[in-house]
């Protein structure tokens, strides 16, 4: 019996592939992430090619350092937000800041509060598509079919305690949103520093 402590097999397996400079391996993880990649890049940096720019960086980085992510320290899925985040918010404060120094409307302290608003919405985003489906269809019914707790259990065949509980459980993930390091880094996660 695996411990909790485990990482998961299909993580390992695919850092071992890496490692041993498997062309398929990468193409699995692509496939597996890449929308996951692409979308958080774009939730940062509100524009399109820049996100795929920041796609084909991240995978350039798992490609050139299989090493970089050690599945010990948690899920490879978590890994790849964070080295998504941590690199569209660098993207963003250069060419934020060289619009700045160009003569940009704006400071210092408002491109500070667009990636601190930025960070937030990714990591809100990454937050909702990663928790549990019954958290997820709770909230999503809650929010946008702007259904209450009594409508919500009704929908989802739940009783109206268990409603509360997920709404009350999603609700709290979702303020993590807004708990970020410095300058609107992400907490360090599986190896990407």
């Amino acid at each position: 019996m695996a411990t909790n402590d485990a990482p998961p097999r299909w993580d390992r397996r695919m850092q071992q592939r890496l490692a041993h400079g498997e062309a398929a391996a990468l193409g699995e993880v692509y496939d597996r992430f890449a929308s996951l990649v692409h979308g958080l890049a774009h939730r940062v940096l509100g524009d399109e090619k820049a996100a795929d720019a920041i796609t084909r960086d991240v995978f350039t980085h798992i490609w050139e350092h299989p090493g970089a992510y050690d599945p010990q320290e948690g899920p490879m899925r978590s890994w790849l937000a964070t080295l998504t985040h941590r690199l569209a918010v660098q993207r963003l404060r250069t060419t934020e800041t060289a619009a700045l120094a160009r003569g940009g409307e704006g400071t210092t302290e408002d491109l500070e509060r667009r990636v601190h608003r930025a960070s937030a919405a990714a990591r809100a985003d990454y937050i909702v598509q990663s928790m549990p489906t019954p958290l997820r269809a709770a909230l999503e019914r809650a929010y946008f079919q702007r259904r209450d707790y009594r409508q919500t259990a009704a929908d989802l065949g739940i009783t109206e305690d268990e409603a509360r509980r997920r709404l009350r459980l999603g609700l709290q993930l979702l303020s993590t949103a807004h708990h970020t390091g410095p300058s609107g880094v992400p907490p360090e996660h599986g190896g990407t520093r």
